[in-house]
């Protein structure tokens, strides 16, 4: 697809102008002016009772975020601009192009609400008592050309980030399949194995209850839910993986804490080591059709860096819709970095961030990422966890750096502190929202004097 400038876009939005009347565009303007609350609300009144549209929008979210930015638009496409203020117009409709393709919105979505709005306008323009009907039909034609070539300029961005972002997905898909492919099957077997014993002694032993906890907790699970279930996208087994894991939490656990006799007990456990016999062949079927891949790594650290980020932050915020739980992000810079780089030399600064990398990964749980956003930036990303649990997780990661001695290539130790800052998802169906905050948090953590957590 050809690319149109904004230079260009404005130029057109500018001829388009330049061939209506003064007077009709006074009259669109003056209906945008004073009833751009009344049209925001229609529109949003129409999405919310679309079953498509409700997915993505709830009352909360129109009612405290979506309103006025929604009623901010309308005043603004329907406005009179000068030559110079066009440009500025024209960014604001890519930026919303933008925001609908990193938020997945259909484009059907999109041109449905269109219709709404302009339905909107067509009834306020019926109704203006002074106008005769050609006026009335000269306004509408202007009003809808204006909203018709917004969604041309969006259309144009979607298009081009949403093509970007699948091309991204399917990078990320692929290397997340087959990154480290014999390392990581013995993980995870391993992971599986350990939760199976734990609760099998749990079991043997008389204790009550389950301490690694149901299936989908434990490290295989977090893992396989937030990584492998992706990563294997499509794969027959990757289902059947998430159906036994949901059958045995769901089902045998249950049983197994209601049994009463040993025989009763038993026939779980027989139970429980088919099913995980089972989703230890399922895994290894998945590996196989793997091979080894190394894109989207940062080669100095091994961590993933920016490459897959809006792809995987997309997949948290989808899965937390869906699941309705939460993550958070850290935000974490190494405090002082430039005097280490001056003081010991640049190979030292080099040390210092893969030893800290060696940490932030092992600091990690199966379903969690870490990730180098460039020079002494980190990123993690911690699932399924609620604000006190990412606390507690974001103050041992500093704990453990302030404490554990950084080994430089002269032979020498130094110590070395970290400014963290903290963002809860709070539902906000842009994963940028969460970024700005945890990134706010960590500016004040080290405006603060650094060395400590901030909550944003």
């Amino acid at each position: 697809m050809p690319f149109i400038s904004p230079q260009a876009l404005a130029a057109q939005w500018w001829r388009l102008q330049q061939s209506e009347s003064p007077d009709n565009l006074k009259r669109v303007q003056a209906l945008g002016q004073d009833h751009a609350a009344q049209l925001a609300t229609h529109f949003y009144d129409v999405m919310l009772e679309d079953e498509a549209a409700s997915k993505l929008l709830n009352h909360e979210q129109v009612r405290t975020r979506l309103h006025q930015s929604m009623t901010n638009w309308v005043a603004s496409v329907l406005s009179i601009h000068d030559q110079a203020g066009l440009e500025k117009v024209v960014n604001q409709q890519i930026h919303v192009g933008q925001v609908h393709a990193r938020l997945d919105v259909p484009m059907f979505l999109v041109l449905r609400g269109v219709r709404s709005l302009k339905q909107g306008l067509a009834a306020l323009l019926r109704a203006q008592a002074l106008l005769n009907e050609g006026e009335r039909l000269q306004a509408m034609y202007w009003a809808f050309c204006v909203v018709d070539f917004c969604m041309e300029i969006m259309g144009q961005a979607y298009h081009r980030s949403h093509d970007s972002s699948s091309k991204a997905q399917e990078a990320y898909r692929l290397h997340a399949a087959t990154y480290s492919v014999g390392a990581e099957r013995e993980r995870q077997r391993a992971a599986l194995l350990d939760w199976e014993n734990q609760l099998l002694f749990d079991q043997a032993s008389g204790s009550q209850g389950h301490p690694l906890g149901t299936l989908s907790s434990s490290e295989f699970g977090l893992w396989f839910r937030h990584k492998g279930a992706h990563a294997f996208a499509g794969a027959p087994e990757s289902q059947q993986i998430l159906e036994i894991m949901d059958g045995v939490d769901k089902q045998l656990l249950p049983r197994l804490g209601l049994a009463k006799e040993a025989g009763e007990r038993l026939d779980g456990l027989r139970d429980l080591r088919e099913r995980t016999r089972t989703l230890a062949m399922l895994l290894d079927g998945l590996f196989e059709q793997s091979r080894d891949a190394d894109a989207g790594r940062d080669v100095l650290t091994n961590l993933l860096n920016r490459k897959f980020l809006p792809v995987i932050l997309n997949k948290e915020v989808a899965y937390c819709r869906e699941k309705r739980s939460s993550f958070a992000l850290l935000a974490i810079d190494v405090d002082h970095f430039k005097r280490i780089n001056d003081e010991y030399g640049h190979e030292a600064g080099d040390a210092v961030l893969q030893q800290l990398a060696v940490g932030l990964s092992h600091a990690c749980r199966g379903g969690d990422y870490v990730f180098r956003l460039g020079g002494e930036e980190f990123l993690m990303l911690l699932v399924d966890v609620q604000q006190d649990k990412a606390m507690v997780m974001a103050r041992r990661v500093h704990d453990q750096v302030q404490s554990e001695p950084f080994q430089l290539p002269s032979g020498r130790k130094i110590h070395v502190t970290v400014s963290i800052g903290l963002a809860l998802h709070d539902g906000h169906p842009d994963y940028q929202h969460t970024l700005r905050r945890a990134d706010a948090a960590l500016y004040e953590a080290k405006r603060n004097g650094r060395n400590q957590v901030v909550k944003g």
